[in-house]
């Protein structure tokens, strides 16, 4: 014997199944709706992926490759600058050097007019004669060998006479 209790109890049974079994099928309702929705963006980032692959790529490598160039270049200019600018320093740098001797060298010679002043006669004459002096020095040197030149011209022309006359001699005998 089945009661009314056992009936609506089944039935709310049923109906609770039922209503569970909705509940159930719209969680996989809408878990199938995210399900596409992700496929559907894994679609289009593959398509974006593939039409990169295909047309993008390909003018990326030529940006890439137009870049490296660009690169390449700027570091030839770079370093062909950078030679010519250190070309520059030490040029720069010489003059430099060569003006600060120059300058000292003036500065040496009125330090030594100056002191020169400041002598008494008899040190400045000593002075002047020492000048005169060193200038005597170098003429004689250089009349020294312009003398040792004409001693080995004479000696070279008395040799090769020496040796006609030989020579002469060595004919007649």
């Amino acid at each position: 014997v089945v009661t009314r209790e056992d009936v609506e109890e089944s039935l709310k049974a049923i109906f609770q199944f039922v209503k569970d079994k909705e509940q159930l099928f719209e969680d996989l309702q809408s878990q199938i709706e995210e399900t596409q929705q992700r496929i559907s963006v894994k679609k289009r980032e593959r398509d974006y992926w593939l039409e990169y692959k295909n047309v993008g790529s390909k003018i990326h490598n030529e940006k890439i490759s137009s870049l490296e160039k660009d690169i390449k270049e700027v570091k030839d200019k770079l370093q062909r600058t950078t030679e010519y600018y250190r070309d520059a320093l030490n040029a720069v740098k010489e003059e430099n050097q060569r003006l600060f001797e120059r300058h000292m060298n003036l500065l040496s010679e009125q330090a030594l007019k100056s002191a020169v002043r400041y002598l008494d006669k008899n040190c400045r004459r000593e002075i002047q004669e020492n000048e005169w002096l060193k200038e005597e020095v170098e003429i004689y040197r250089k009349e020294v060998s312009d003398l040792k030149a004409s001693v080995q011209l004479l000696e070279e022309e008395n040799t090769s006479l020496v040796a006609k006359l030989i020579d002469i001699k060595l004919q007649h005998l």
